[in-house]
């Protein structure tokens, strides 16, 4: 049986090494022993902010096979609505095509509604169109146009 709990410093390496895992990830990602200082500092600011909760799924012996960081936004839109952001969904290679992504989610969208969020949303990048048939088929719907600014202050550490 696999368990979803908060992650701890001691899982930052695996962490690191699911999103590093894929194309997009391997290009973007560095997943060096030991890890950058940049990793840990984040790590250490979101563990900090009860806004944030980056959860591992681990298998019945412990190892991580999964991880996903939940963000909890507060607006003035909606009536003073709060959105959750799914972000970094990672399982593990060899454990893919078990259901776990699903489980993952569905951890996320109680937890959302245990926060009061009154929505949850998340991005896919179009070279995934998988992951958009994956989300779609859970009840995700491509409502919004979404557009990215990357700025030059990538994991400067700030």
């Amino acid at each position: 049986m696999e368990t979803i709990r908060t992650a701890n410093i001691a899982d930052l390496t695996a962490i690191v090494a699911l999103l590093a895992q894929d194309p997009l990830g391997s290009k973007r990602e560095n997943n060096t022993e030991p890890l950058p200082t940049p990793y840990v500092l984040a790590f250490e600011r979101i563990q900090a902010d009860p806004q944030q909760e980056l959860v591992v799924m681990t298998d019945k012996q412990g190892t991580v096979i999964g991880t996903m960081q939940l963000s909890f936004i507060q607006y003035l839109t909606y009536q003073g609505g709060v959105r959750a952001q799914v972000e970094g969904v990672r399982i593990r290679n060899d454990q893919r095509g078990k259901g776990l992504g699903e489980v993952l989610i569905q951890w996320a969208i109680k937890r959302a509604e245990e926060r009061g969020a009154h929505v949850l949303q998340l991005t896919t990048d179009k070279l995934r169109p998988e992951a958009l048939r994956f989300y779609e088929k859970l009840g995700f719907i491509a409502s919004h146009e979404g557009m990215k600014r990357h700025l030059e202050n990538i994991a400067n550490g700030v």
